[in-house]
């Protein structure tokens, strides 16, 4: 079960998607809201950036709870993929909710003039890490000095922040683009390779011998698993975007008190997953989505000023071809307040 990285540089594709979508917005479809179901069924139609993982076991145990069902919602989860652009699929109306693997894939569609905003943060810290073996350890980014690093095609701007960020030139490291295959750190073709640490199939292979640093650690702060909607549909349905997030909340603050009967839940929705692996991987999960922040403001809980420091950095790289966006405009708190009461507080 790999987790992809959405390709948050990919503009010309998303806006290329995005345009046929569009065709349909002169006959009010923009919000893709089909709120007529049964008496006063709403439903949600959830865009994965990637494939069903295990990050959305909340959503998952809330939909088997009935907590949607509670706040008179239907969900509907579309699982996202190497050849879905999930920010254009709910853009166009064809999904109202979405839930990306990476922070930046909104700032740069924002820049790019797509109508979306992050309502919550999933994660509070990003998975994405560098893994080394510790016969040729990588535990600080100066170590990545004069190494030889396999990334992700769309995850090479994360190790250009990195650099930036830590004063390292991009003539001091070797690039090379892979795939989700980690065994050219194996076989010593590279020295670093990069992926989620919640992917625990992949990650089996490298062993005890695994050494492990953080994009969070090396000091790009990034939010995984943020939720988002667009303009239309916050403004349309604000009531129903808010019921959207209370439901999920309650969720993960049931997979928090109940891990293992989460996984069973997640894996009879998804036959194709693993359960052993899952039951590795969901105490991780859960750590990524609850710590002291959560404990003080709550489960999806983010701040404008990381928000803030995101858009700087990515400007710095000259990422925006359009001009940095608005923090603004990026993100709203309005729904965290409004969910404030609901939203659990475990960390």
């Amino acid at each position: 079960m790999t987790h992809g990285f959405e390709n948050p540089m990919n503009r010309r594709s998303m806006l290329k998607t995005l345009g046929a979508g569009l065709g349909l917005a002169g006959a009010g479809t923009l919000a893709g809201v089909t709120p007529v179901l049964g008496a006063g069924t709403f439903k949600v139609t959830l865009q994965l950036g990637w494939l069903a993982s295990n990050g959305i076991l909340g959503e998952v145990a809330a939909d088997k709870l009935g907590y949607f069902a509670e706040e008179g919602l239907e969900l509907d989860i579309v699982p996202g993929g190497p050849n879905i652009d999930g920010v254009a699929s709910v853009a166009s109306g064809r999904a109202n909710l979405g839930s990306i693997s990476s922070s930046p894939s909104l700032m740069l569609a924002r820049s790019a003039g797509i109508p979306v905003k992050c309502i919550a943060a999933g994660y509070q810290q990003h998975p994405f890490t560098y893994f080394s073996l510790d016969r040729n350890p990588v535990r600080t980014p100066q170590d990545l000095i004069g190494k030889k690093v396999a990334t992700n095609g769309t995850a090479r701007i994360l190790l250009r922040a990195l650099l930036a960020k830590n004063g390292i030139t991009e003539d001091q490291v070797e690039v090379s683009v892979m795939g989700s295959d980690m065994n050219p750190l194996l076989t010593g073709q590279v020295d670093v390779v990069t992926g989620w640490k919640t992917n625990v199939n992949a990650l089996s292979v490298l062993g005890e011998g695994r050494v492990d640093m953080t994009l969070w650690d090396a000091g790009v702060q990034l939010y995984a698993n943020p939720y988002y909607v667009t303009d239309q549909t916050m403004a349309d349905h604000p009531e129903q975007v808010t019921a959207m997030i209370r439901a999920i909340a309650r969720g993960w603050g049931w997979v928090h008190e109940n891990p293992e009967q989460a996984v069973d839940i997640l894996v009879e929705r998804f036959p194709n997953m693993n359960r052993d692996s899952e039951m590795k991987a969901v105490g991780m999960a859960i750590a990524y989505s609850f710590n002291e922040n959560t404990a003080k403001s709550g489960w999806g809980v983010m701040t404008r000023e990381n928000w803030q420091t995101q858009i700087d950095t990515y400007d710095a790289l000259g990422q925006f071809a359009k001009g940095a966006p608005k923090v603004d405009d990026v993100m709203t708190l309005d729904v965290l307040e409004r969910t404030a009461a609901e939203r659990p507080v475990y960390g």
